[in-house]
């Protein structure tokens, strides 16, 4: 650095070429001016003293998240009772669930709930039933019931909104 310095003071005292030596001038300047602005701000992400950029904590994925976080499924607006099941077979189908509970009263509507990925069950659903009391009864009754090999959980759906 010291000859750097040293070599545009030489130009400087030889009157032979200002525009070289204004141009080193310059040259030097925005370099220093350069590093000045990197100590200060950092903006590359490296930490004091290293060359590398500091580590990131990876970012958690939405399925990471816990339930309270994520934005809740609003509750039927007619009036109907919103049913979860759990534990299901993956290989359940809706209209399978749907028979289940029709056995109970009329059903409005059954949703299980897929992995975007792969398109399969991700083990749990949720039934729409207009009527409360055929809606307990049928909770009651299918709740610990052994169904393709698992035993079901039900339970009235917890809204969040």
């Amino acid at each position: 650095m010291n000859c750097i310095i040293n070599g545009v003071c030489e130009l400087f005292k030889t009157n032979q070429c200002p525009a070289i030596a204004l141009a080193v001038a310059s040259f030097v300047a925005g370099v220093l001016a350069t590093c000045v602005v990197c100590r200060l701000f950092r903006p590359c992400g490296c930490k004091a003293g290293s060359n590398r950029p500091a580590q990131r904590r990876p970012q958690p994925r939405r399925d990471d998240q816990p339930f309270e976080k994520r934005k809740p499924h609003p509750a039927p607006a007619d009036g109907s009772v919103e049913i979860y099941v759990g534990n299901l077979s993956y290989d359940m189908t809706e209209a399978q669930l749907r028979q289940e509970f029709e056995a109970f009263g009329k059903v409005n509507s059954v949703r299980l709930v897929m992995n975007r990925f792969n398109g399969k069950s991700k083990g749990f659903g949720f039934i729409q039933m207009p009527n409360r009391d055929e809606a307990e009864r049928a909770c009651a009754a299918i709740n610990d019931k052994e169904i393709m090999g698992r035993r079901v959980k039900c339970n009235e759906a917890k809204n969040l909104i």
